[in-house]
């Protein structure tokens, strides 16, 4: 095996730290124009960045061009933990967040979209600051749309390859033409629906500011509000919280979608099995939700609402229907406390934990695609028990999967269970009770936020010890990189140079 290319390695993370610095002035510009008393802190971060970054540059001009897997692998992984470790710049500088591991977290929350947060009371969080957390959750939803379309399709990364059908293919020769047009694309539409969404809320009847950050944050389907109560802070407010389930809908699906509908192709959309199952599941688990909730009289819609407005119907639809898209999409936004709903809610959405989103959205999980594939395969088995003759492929879109992508997802579903157990084990071991243990490993690893127990959406993260905040960033990061990409460079094989 070649040895690795280093130098396009520390090039592209260069790239990477210029891009976040660049965005980081952008928090510098918020900062000012609020007076929020931090302009300096985070310009100071912000020059850091771009210095670090220029230097890596610079000091790797001429490098060789060729890329191989291994290095997409090393450049995928470390380039999120290149942008998590620049982007505690701004909380630390500005002790917003003093401790580097508290920090740590949280922007490895943000990037990975994950909605987890140590923070006790974000409303007393300088503005440029909080603009920034909202950042890099729409760093890292963009980022992994891109990674979506352009890299793990070439990696064979997770079953991917279904979604590259759809969009680039993964040959070479398709390499520069298609990818490039269709990331263009993807970011416009991710650019139009966050502008979009702002100005709704806006008219709505949320600030500016306000409305900048949840659009930020509902289109990376990450979680991160600007209030302590998150979106139930507007229970008053209806027509807020179904803009944003609008856009959380938008944000969970296949983003290629959006395109097809854009472009007048309906029919395409309405017949993807992916997205007819993804509104199924809505569906089916918001009645199933709505009418518990509605019968159940013993049961409050929120420790942390205002009133209900619009009659107990339509609020405990709202709340269902919220509540099960923010699990599903993986945003993690609250309108209310859903642990406190009767054990059998409880149970469901831990369930849902585990769903996710589409393939090619910035949902996290392990998404609804690999879901249908793995379901059929094991209809397809009961009937090759019978029929052990027959050829039965098992079809997506009306197409043939092949084994190898079957037998992918079917390895991806268990090391990501092993992942869970695992996660959850390492929790327990750190003297958390069993909610809180198996709660923090699966939205850590599911990229979701709030849990159960201990981390329920009326608590936060910041009550877990040091050691418990840096296992859960490692599994918000191996979560968000679909498994593979991360723990195939844990493997010694990986770096042998034969």
């Amino acid at each position: 095996m070649p040895r690795l290319n280093f130098q396009i390695i520390m090039h592209i993370m260069g790239l990477l730290l210029i891009c976040n610095g660049g965005f980081m002035l952008t928090a510098v510009l918020v900062s000012w124009f609020y007076e929020d008393g931090v302009t300096m802190e985070i310009s100071m971060a912000a020059l850091i960045t771009l210095f670090i970054g220029t230097l890596l540059m610079f000091s790797t001009r001429g490098h060789d061009k060729n890329m191989k897997k291994r290095e997409g692998y090393i450049i995928v992984t470390f380039g999120w933990i290149f942008m998590a470790l620049s982007g505690t710049l701004p909380y630390v500088i500005s002790e917003s967040i003093p401790r580097f591991t508290n920090a740590f977290f949280e922007t490895m929350s943000g990037y990975t979209t994950t909605g987890a947060s140590i923070l006790n009371d974000i409303e007393v969080v300088p503005k440029g600051i909080l603009f920034w957390r909202s950042l890099t959750h729409w760093i890292g939803g963009m980022g992994i749309i891109v990674l979506a379309i352009a890299i793990l399709p070439l990696l064979g990364i997770g079953g991917m390859q279904l979604f590259a059908a759809e969009a680039p293919g993964p040959s070479a020769d398709k390499l520069k033409p298609r990818i490039t047009d269709t990331a263009k694309r993807l970011w416009l539409i991710y650019v139009s629906y966050t502008i979009a969404e702002t100005i709704l809320l806006k008219v709505a009847g949320m600030s500016l500011f306000d409305a900048a950050n949840h659009a930020l944050s509902t289109l990376s389907t990450g979680g991160f509000s600007t209030k302590n109560a998150s979106l139930a802070y507007w229970n008053n407010d209806p027509i807020i919280q179904y803009i944003v389930i609008i856009f959380m809908f938008l944000a969970g699906s296949n983003f290629v979608l959006s395109y097809f509908s854009f472009k007048g192709k309906i029919q395409k959309v309405l017949h993807d099995d992916e997205f007819k199952w993804y509104f199924y599941f809505i569906a089916s688990f918001t009645l199933i939700a709505s009418v518990i909730i509605y019968f159940q009289a013993d049961v409050g819609l929120s420790s942390i609402d205002h009133p209900m407005v619009w009659g107990e119907a339509e609020s405990a639809f709202r709340h269902s229907l919220f509540q099960v898209l923010a699990i599903i999409t993986t945003t993690g936004f609250v309108s209310a406390d859903y642990t406190m709903w009767t054990p059998f809610l409880t149970i469901l959405f831990f369930g849902l934990f585990f769903l996710g989103g589409s393939a090619g959205s910035t949902a996290g999980g392990v998404k609804v695609m690999r879901h249908i594939i793995m379901i059929k395969n094991g209809v397809i088995e009961f009937k090759r028990t019978l029929h052990p003759n027959a050829i039965l492929p098992v079809r997506f879109n009306k197409k043939s999967i092949s084994k190898e992508i079957v037998f992918n997802i079917l390895g991806f579903f268990i090391l990501y269970m092993l992942s869970f157990i695992i996660g959850a084990v390492v929790l327990a071991s750190l003297d958390l009770d069993f909610e809180t243990a198996i709660g923090g490993a699966a939205s850590s690893l599911g990229n979701i936020g709030p849990a159960f127990g201990g981390l329920s959406p009326v608590n936060n993260f910041d009550m877990l010890p040091d050691f418990g905040k840096w296992w859960c960033a490692f599994l918000m990061l191996i979560g968000r990189l679909e498994l593979f990409t991360v723990l195939i460079i844990l493997t010694p094989f990986f770096w042998r140079n034969r």
